[in-house]
Formats: C-alpha cells, sequence, structure tokens
C-alpha cells in the first residue's frame, strides 16, 4: 500500500513540474515585442529578470529554457 502512495505522490509531483515549469512565464505578466525578438548585431543585450532566473534554477532549471525560448525572462523594454 505505501508504496502506491509513492508512486502517486511521485506522479503529482512530476505533473506539477512539467504543468508550472517557469516563475517569469507563469507569474512575469504579458510578454511584449521587445522581450520576444533578439537583438540585431550592435544593439544592447536585453536585461534579465535576475529573480526569475534565481527561482527557475532553484525550483526547476528546465524552467528557464521555457523562459529564454519565450523571451519572458527578459525584462519588459522601457519604450
Amino acid at each position: 500500500m505505501k508504496k502506491k502512495i509513492t508512486l502517486k505522490f511521485l506522479a503529482i509531483l512530476i505533473a506539477a513540474m512539467t504543468l508550472l515549469p517557469s516563475c517569469a512565464t507563469v507569474f512575469g505578466g504579458k510578454i511584449s515585442s521587445c522581450q520576444r525578438t533578439k537583438p540585431s548585431e550592435g544593439e544592447p543585450t536585453r536585461p534579465i529578470r535576475a529573480v526569475a532566473l534565481i527561482a527557475d534554477v532553484l525550483f526547476f532549471w528546465p524552467g528557464a529554457v521555457v523562459d529564454f525560448a519565450t523571451g519572458a525572462i527578459y525584462k519588459p523594454c522601457d519604450k
């Protein structure tokens, strides 16, 4: 009986980790167009949300990949 509870708990934990993978994507708000576009040659790099990156690394590091892929990890533009 105890083995079933452990497997059930593990399944719920894995499901939660895959459904809520990244902090900046979930809690960062709407992603602006400047966050989505890569800077051109010679333009300055985009600043990263440090708190979201640290949370991604501490809680579930593959979430950082999702945040970078969606552009949610970058700070919104001042425009």
